[in-house]
């Protein structure tokens, strides 16, 4: 396997890497350049300089992860990646202290003049009075967005004795009272309250723009305002009217809607009280080292056949969400699978159920396992990546439930499949804890291990009817490895079904002899990607 890493990241992530990979270490190349050379490589490792477009995307042909080394991946096309099957993962903690940091760091400064104190010292002057600022003690702090980064500025901006108001839809009330601050449910009733305020949030839809010239007019005149987050979430036009006409006293700002072209930025020409670095928030030794390290192993982690810790694009896969369903992964893609394979049609609406003790846990990692097991069984590239967005994008109705309804084991999990055909159920458990078994088809149950190759043949119960088709079997060189032969529940009922784990491959031929047996129909072949 071929890892690249592009942009400049510490060495320590290839020395990582190289325990499972060959590593080329490149400098950051235009999209053409990178899509001639991405084919040959199983990961690609980038910080910010380096755009991954659709386009790279679609030439990595067997590109299983893209690892960002910080926390955002606004630089990668990730709902590319995500229907191409590539996971994407970043380093959401590595640089949260070196962040917060720089945004108390950029509030001082913007407060007490720092740079162009400097500045002006540097030249020889001596222009005291003319730099005078504003202490931070008993001012308040809007904070918006409450995340690890949020909370640690919150933090030192409380032991400075700031006032602190914030706002996070995302994190409960509680949370902020514990940790000193005001919730406030609506940035309408943060904005004229704050003589400082500072974003820490994504670059969304719905935060983009979310400062501008409507909101500043609601703010207190002579508001301070920080982003060490992302470039775009402060309209920069508006941004510097604001400060040109004493709306906005001062301004401190890490990131620019098009970085690294800062001379596009107009806050550049801005002559007021303004703070510019550029995009300096995860620029510490320990945070670039705490980066490369944690994508690093993510990467290492995914091409040993493991599991990433921060996957953007499969959240449901998460460690902490996996690990206490991880046992059930594989009889969840097995049922998927095999409840598809019984089907006819086109795909309508999946049900599943959990029961036992699932009923009282996160499934949806086995969602994403069922849905990945019954897509793959009809379309070709399928992974853990890219079934949610698969069966979305086919419009597949997709319903999840837990019952306490009493079963025969510790953990039940049933799918119900309706196709334009009909509908099929399919039902799979552990026994003793770790033996996967598919316990329930339809009406019968069942007690069978699930296979790469398996045989299910629904018959008239009736005698000779094993040997017969067992006989069939045989002569065409196929080994029976088990069997199980199992009768609906009404006693007066005559049909029954052979599930049988064979050897090898069955085509269509044998198939269609084991068919033509006298009291056998519609005898289906089963391919699993059974361990």
């Amino acid at each position: 396997m071929k890892v690249l890493i592009t942009d400049k990241i510490n060495e320590a992530a290839a020395k990582i890497i190289e325990q499972v990979a060959q590593v080329d270490i490149l400098p950051t190349m235009e999209e053409d350049e990178l899509v001639k050379i991405i084919p040959e490589y199983d990961a690609l490792m980038v910080r910010s300089q380096t755009k991954v477009t659709a386009k790279i995307i679609q030439a990595g042909k067997n590109l299983k992860i893209i690892g960002r080394a910080g926390v955002g991946v606004d630089n990668i096309d990730v709902d590319s990646a995500t229907q191409s099957g590539i996971i994407v993962v970043n380093s959401p903690d590595g640089n949260t202290i070196a962040a917060a940091e720089h945004t108390i760091a950029l509030m001082l400064a913007m407060a007490r003049n720092i740079a162009p104190a400097a500045a002006s010292t540097k030249a020889g002057k001596w222009d005291r009075s003319k730099f005078t600022g504003c202490e931070l003690f008993n001012k308040t702090l809007g904070i918006i967005g409450f995340g690890k980064i949020g909370s640690h500025v919150g933090e030192v901006a409380k032991a400075l004795g700031m006032k602190l108001l914030i706002f996070d839809p995302f994190t409960a009330k509680d949370v902020v009272e514990r940790a000193g601050g005001e919730y406030v449910q609506s940035l309408d009733n943060l904005w004229s309250r704050c003589d400082f305020i500072t974003v820490h949030v994504p670059k969304t839809k719905e935060t983009l723009n979310m400062i501008n010239k409507d909101t500043i007019a609601k703010m207190k005149k002579g508001v301070r305002l920080v982003n060490c987050a992302r470039g775009g979430i402060i309209n920069e036009h508006d941004l510097k009217e604001a400060l040109e006409d004493g709306q906005v006293a001062a301004a401190a700002i890490d990131v620019y809607e098009n970085e690294p072209n800062i001379n596009e930025c107009p806050l550049i020409n801005c002559e007021k009280n303004i703070v510019l670095t550029p995009h300096l928030g995860a620029s510490t030794q320990e945070a670039q080292l705490n980066v490369a390290i944690d994508v690093a192993e993510q990467i290492k982690e995914v091409l040993s056949g493991g599991s990433a810790s921060s996957a953007v694009n499969i959240p449901s896969l998460r460690p902490d969400k996996l690990e206490p369903v991880k046992d059930y992964m594989q009889i969840a893609e097995n049922s998927g699978e095999l409840v598809m394979q019984i089907s006819q049609g086109v795909i309508e609406k999946i049900e599943i159920t959990a029961q036992g003790y699932l009923a009282n846990l996160d499934i949806q990692p086995l969602e994403v396992a069922v849905l990945k097991g019954i897509l793959s069984s009809v379309i070709e590239g399928v992974n853990y990546v890219n079934a949610p967005f698969l069966a979305k994008k086919r419009g597949i109705d997709i319903v999840s439930t837990r019952s306490n309804t009493n079963c025969n084991f510790a953990g039940l999990l049933t799918i119900k499949l309706t196709t334009d055909k009909g509908i099929n159920i399919v039902s799979g458990a552990l026994v003793a804890k770790d033996i996967p078994r598919i316990v329930k088809i339809n009406d019968y149950e069942t007690s069978i291990r699930p296979q790469k190759h398996m045989l299910i043949v629904p018959h008239v119960n009736r005698p000779s009817m094993i040997a017969k088709v067992a006989q069939v079997i045989g002569e065409n060189n196929i080994n029976i490895g088990s069997m199980n032969v199992v009768q609906k529940n009404d006693k007066h009922e005559t049909e029954s079904i052979m599930v049988i784990n064979i050897d090898s491959e069955v085509n269509s031929n044998v198939l269609d002899e084991i068919e033509k047996i006298e009291g056998v129909h519609n005898p289906k072949y089963i391919n699993l990607n059974a361990q």
